[in-house]
């Protein structure tokens, strides 16, 4: 379903075992026996009422834990009990008023509370607490149990009933007990919106609204059931549910069974809303929860789970595109949280095992993040002679592969890392040089255009430094000697044409 009955449903749109010993961790693939039987039963037309209640404690779990045969059983019973209570009363033979007396026989015996949340059938005989899914059912039942013919009716966010008298068809909101006929209740509209939350669809609005069967109703329970379960991040305990519920709705001539154009029109008395609209594919459904198992694996750093279930599930539930990107989300977390460690080379070993895994445009782009990291390892690592050449010849072999945002970087990077390392030595002839050299092979830039202009800077105040010494100690004509010598350097440089103006000065007098 696009959005659970009575619920509001958050989606989250990853070193491998083998498979045997993952299969043993993650949940079952396979559908429980029941969920074959039951469809059978529940998937046409002519439900019988002890079927639909049979089936509907199987979907609220009755049927898992210790004693639960038992626990089945004693509930079976209690509706079995009520049923034959409510056929010995005196009920009307209006199908009309006989609905309505169902419906205030529910309220007064078994239904005390309306909770949002409470989904499951049994519990109703538990605590008496009920929404709108479990108290259409069991209202389901008990109609069919007396004779009445229904239909479950579902909205975007809400279910409730309709019962058929003659020609004429009678909504039937569960969760009130002024709830039959409610379009033409006052007391219900008084009263239900406070009760519930939500809000009743009139039958005159068919687009909001759309028919279900016996079984799509009671695979609500399974639906709202998985709601809870992944809202409290269980998502492997919601795998199973969502199987036996595609199982069970695969007699149905429902939509998830039938393609959409045949479901638009189910009832002829009742031109209701294409039921696609508010009921998904059973088969797109469980396909999302088994991905939501996937994406929580990712979430929570547990990449390689991640990975393993995609392969395992992936065999039995075949969609390569689903199952690759969440084996590429995985693997890309993987390789960026190594990079981020400085762990490349774990990187590039990782990436190297899940090629297999992989598509070829997938791997490709992971390739690619790999190895901007490493060339980004070589150039951020230049300390020694050799280094700088090392990064560049990496950048040159793998130029046309890197991203063309980066690759511009790292080669100024590694260029000015090596003019660094000169002007750490303060060898800054020998920077100029390089810089020189970089720039005539590669072209220019203005970070390295401020470098050689930071060079140079640095070279004439060493020029100028040496002069002075030698200018104070009154060397002058050797002084004169070395400024001239430098000016062969940079014969337009100011400050040391003044320098040999000074010398000259001072060799006059």
């Amino acid at each position: 379903m696009k959005k659970v009955i009575c619920l509001t449903t958050t989606l989250f749109l990853f070193v491998l075992s083998a498979m045997a010993v993952w299969a043993q961790a993650f949940p079952s693939l396979e559908a429980a026996p029941a969920a074959y039987e039951y469809a059978q039963q529940i998937g046409g037309n002519n439900v019988r009422w002890l079927d639909l209640a049979e089936v509907s404690l199987w979907a609220s779990a009755v049927n898992a834990g210790q004693g639960a045969e038992a626990k089945a059983a004693s509930y079976l019973d209690r509706i079995k009990a009520a049923a034959e209570e409510l056929s010995a009363s005196a009920l009307p033979q209006n199908p009309k008023e006989r609905g309505e007396a169902v419906l205030t026989f529910l309220h007064k015996k078994f239904l005390k509370s309306y909770s949002e949340f409470q989904t499951r059938v049994d519990e109703i005989f538990i605590s008496g607490r009920y929404n709108c899914v479990s108290s259409s059912v069991l209202y389901m039942v008990f109609c069919i149990s007396v004779g009445l013919e229904v239909e479950g009716v579902m909205t975007k966010d809400h279910a409730f009933v309709s019962v058929k008298a003659g020609s004429e068809t009678i909504d039937v909101e569960t969760t009130n007990p002024y709830g039959f006929d409610p379009g033409n209740r006052k007391d219900f509209h008084d009263a239900f919106g406070k009760t519930t939350g939500f809000a009743y669809v009139p039958a005159k609005n068919y687009r909001d609204r759309a028919l279900i069967n016996a079984a799509e109703m009671v695979s609500l329970i399974l639906s709202n059931r998985i709601a809870v379960l992944e809202r409290g991040n269980r998502f492997s305990e919601a795998v199973p549910l969502a199987i036996n519920r595609a199982v069970l709705l695969s007699n149905t001539g429902g939509a998830g069974a039938v393609p959409a154009a045949q479901v638009q029109n189910v009832s002829a008395q009742n031109n209701t809303g294409n039921k696609t609209d508010f009921f998904e594919d059973p088969q797109k459904d469980l396909m999302s929860r088994l991905t939501n198992l996937g994406a929580f694996f990712i979430k929570n750093g547990k990449e390689d789970d991640a990975i393993a279930w995609a392969e395992y599930a992936g065999k039995r539930y075949p969609d390569s595109q689903r199952w690759q990107e969440m084996i590429k989300t995985a693997a890309n977390n993987k390789l960026v949280k190594l990079i981020r460690a400085k762990k490349t080379s774990d990187a590039r070993s990782a990436l190297t095992v899940l090629k297999g895994k992989l598509s070829n445009e997938n791997y490709s782009e992971l390739d690619i993040i790999v190895l901007e990291a490493e060339a980004a390892d070589k150039v951020n690592n230049i300390r020694n002679p050799g280094d700088s050449d090392a990064a560049l010849a990496f950048l040159a072999q793998n130029w046309d592969r890197l991203p063309s945002n980066s690759r511009e970087e790292m080669r100024s990077v590694a260029i000015l890392a090596e003019a660094d390392r000169y002007g750490k030595a303060k060898n800054w002839l020998g920077g100029m040089r390089y810089l020189a050299d970089a720039m005539e092979k590669y072209g220019k830039n203005a970070r390295m255009e401020n470098a050689m202009k930071i060079m140079r800077q640095n070279r004439v105040g060493e020029l100028h430094n040496e002069f002075a010494a030698l200018f104070n100690k009154r060397n002058y004509t050797e002084a004169k000697t070395f400024i001239q010598k430098a000016l062969q350097e940079f014969p337009e440089e100011k400050q040391l044409l003044q320098d040999l103006v000074l010398v000259e000065k001072a060799l006059q007098q």
